[in-house]
């Protein structure tokens, strides 16, 4: 089986090169391979490999940038995903691509399910439902994972800015007021490939050919707490020679931090759903954070 996977090199699509591997042949392409701004180019390597399965981790993730560059942020989220599907469709294939939890409002006071209505308050988010939009009105058989907070040892994320921060600063303000899931870019690898071979053994999709998903690790935070685990766990270890403490990390509304893009306050996603068609339990992400740190410590310390 060959597996077409879009955005090798950003977080997820670093990860999915190993979690796909035992799969069939992947065929791992980031921007120079294939820029999703080219869509008759994107189209004309799809026909060219016919492959059975593509997964898409490719996207425009500059939340705040894409409020100043709506049509380009439009062209690879919302456009590039809807070619991909069409192509899918017409190959009979399956499509798998990620989303965010950009595409609700946060006003609700519970954990969103996948049932609930989409308000999205950003450009980014727009954008991100328009490519499920089209994904979906392409009838192409496609799981898509609507994600939040990714972070992973590689890539640019929020555990990094923090650690760059607390080299840095000796006191940092830090938002209390959004809370959400951190979510192990690795942690999404594995459950997709965890997915994909059940999808192929019939196990999941029998009621609808089109599945959307919430996947995103266990116990939400806040940012403040988030940044304050983040600094404890670093300092805990060598290498990183941090000026910040966690207790030097002060907690305040959103309001006093403000951004080009909304973020939602609440970014809960309830999994259940995924959790009950695939077996699994979301784990907590502060063995991944753990993990992470680790493998930036042998960075730093010439390993």
């Amino acid at each position: 089986m060959s597996i077409l996977l879009l955005g090798k090199d950003g977080q997820v699509g670093w990860q999915l090169q190993r979690s796909l591997a035992p799969h069939g042949e992947v065929i791992a392409c980031g921007r120079s391979e294939c820029d999703l701004t080219d869509l008759d180019r994107l189209r004309s390597l799809v026909r060219q490999l016919k492959p059975a399965v593509i997964v898409n981790a490719s996207a425009y993730t500059a939340v705040d940038r894409a409020e100043s560059e709506p049509e380009l942020a439009m062209r690879i989220n919302g456009e590039a995903p809807g070619v991909l599907a069409e192509e899918v469709a017409r190959l009979g294939a399956l499509l798998i691509h990620y989303s965010t939890d950009y595409v609700y409002d946060g006003c609700k006071t519970e954990p969103y399910l996948e049932s609930d209505p989409t308000n999205p308050q950003s450009v980014y988010g727009r954008t991100k439902l328009a490519g499920e939009d089209a994904i979906r009105a392409s009838g192409a058989k496609s799981v898509i994972f609507r994600t939040s907070w990714v972070f992973g040892a590689r890539g640019g994320n929020f555990v990094k800015t923090i650690l760059r921060l607390a080299r840095e600063k000796e006191a940092l303000n830090v938002v209390t007021d959004q809370i959400g899931s951190p979510t192990s870019a690795a942690m999404i690898a594995t459950v997709t490939g965890v997915a994909l071979a059940l999808l192929r053994q019939g196990r999941a999709l029998n009621r609808e050919k089109q599945r959307l998903y919430h996947l995103c690790c266990g116990r939400p935070v806040s940012w403040h707490e988030f940044a304050r685990t983040i600094v404890e766990r670093a300092a805990a270890m060598p290498g990183f020679a941090l000026r910040l403490t966690p207790e030097a990390i002060i907690g305040i509304p959103g309001s006093e931090y403000p951004t080009a893009a909304m973020r939602p306050a609440n970014s809960r996603l309830d999994c259940a759903r995924l959790e009950c068609d695939f077996g699994l339990q979301m784990p907590d992400w502060e063995p991944y954070l753990a993990r992470m740190l680790q493998l930036l410590s042998l960075k730093q310390n010439g390993y």
